[in-house]
């Protein structure tokens, strides 16, 4: 794979394995050579033809049967929030303050990654490894260009964490976790309208939201952002409120390899 910056990739897909997000449907996985050394400038090339980071890792689904992951972005600059995200904001603003970091383990962050696991995902993998190892390699180990970690705290006490990519184009949403003692609060939704917000001050065009699967109701949040941008494998659509994701991509979704 050749890049717009002129860089060639090596590129290796694994075999099928159990899906991650949709059950009885078997998966493949593109990975970038793991021994290539990327920055934010070669992310920026890969995030905006479909990959995305996890730890050290650049990939993207490459499944056979299946193009059920969509990459979506936010147009920051034309984001309008609905009432429902207003109210969020209103509630949140007021009382909860806000610090970003450099991408460095905190005991407070990974106990509180713990319990957001314990309570969010208990059935997934993620928590049956919730060990302080696989916490560094997943969000703070170095992978070649700038993460941040923009904590929230309630009180003087955390709250909630968004690791987060600082990219040339825009911000990447890494993974979030927060309080789920604190559900009437709606903290997964105000972490997306601060890292909006935070995108709208640097003056980077989008945040990356990741893959949206239809049939995941775990991802039903970020269709409620509009304008939406979904990659269909050539280019970038955008969708407006009202218009539906679902069955708009064909078959060149981010599944195709």
């Amino acid at each position: 794979m050749k890049l717009d910056t002129g860089q060639l990739l090596s590129l290796y897909v694994t075999g099928e394995h159990d899906c991650a997000y949709l059950d009885r449907q078997q998966a493949r996985t593109l990975f970038v050579d793991p021994r290539v050394r990327l920055d934010s400038e070669s992310y920026q090339a890969l995030i905006d033809c479909g990959f995305r980071r996890s730890g050290a890792h650049i990939y993207r689904p490459a499944c056979q049967n299946c193009t059920a992951c969509t990459p979506v972005r936010l147009p920051v600059a034309a984001f309008v929030p609905n009432r429902s995200q207003r109210r969020t904001w209103q509630r949140n603003a007021a009382d909860i303050t806000w610090h970003d970091g450099p991408a460095a383990f905190c005991a407070e962050h990974f106990a509180l990654y713990q319990q957001y696991l314990q309570a969010r995902h208990a059935d997934g993998s993620m928590a049956e490894d919730a060990s302080e190892d696989s916490y560094r390699r997943f969000l703070i180990d170095p992978w070649g260009g700038n993460t941040r970690l923009i904590e929230f705290r309630l009180g003087g006490r955390l709250v909630g964490v968004a690791v987060t990519d600082l990219l040339p184009l825009g911000f990447s949403a890494v993974y979030t976790f927060f309080d789920p003692a604190l559900r009437e609060r709606a903290l997964g939704t105000f972490c997306v309208l601060m890292q909006i917000r935070m995108a709208q001050l640097f003056r980077r065009p989008y945040l990356y939201l990741g893959y949206w699967i239809s049939a995941s109701r775990k991802m039903v949040y970020k269709e409620r952002f509009r304008p939406i941008e979904a990659w269909d494998g050539r280019q970038w659509r955008r969708f407006e409120r009202g218009q539906g994701l679902t069955g708009s991509l064909g078959r060149t979704g981010a599944g195709s390899a």
